[in-house]
């Protein structure tokens, strides 16, 4: 390795939470971090996760999806004269393609 172009690793650094006070001793290339949250007082993983949805998109979301399911189950299948093979609606062979463009 050459040297003095790496790092200095800091074995002992300190990693402080802001929100809770909690210090961790881990292994870095900076001596000391602070961060917002950790593992400790992060809701994620305190198990009081709220979900903030103030302008009911995920509700509007799930409207959509649902009638979205409906709409393709009551969908009228169609079946090929030529093939004997069902045919989803707004489906097209590549002849009729072809045909359109003459």
């Amino acid at each position: 390795m050459k040297k003095g172009i790496h790092p200095v690793f800091y074995k002992e650094a300190r990693i402080v939470c802001n929100s809770c006070n909690t210090v961790y001793t881990l292994g870095s290339t900076i001596e000391e971090l602070k961060v917002e949250l950790c593992s400790n007082c992060h809701p994620f993983y305190t198990g009081k996760e709220i979900l903030v949805d103030r302008e009911n998109l995920v509700e509007k979301f799930n409207k959509k999806k649902d009638l979205a399911v409906k709409l393709a189950k009551e969908a009228p299948k169609k079946k090929d004269r030529k093939t004997n093979k069902v045919s989803t609606p707004g489906q097209i062979s590549l002849k009729d393609m072809l045909s359109s463009i003459k």
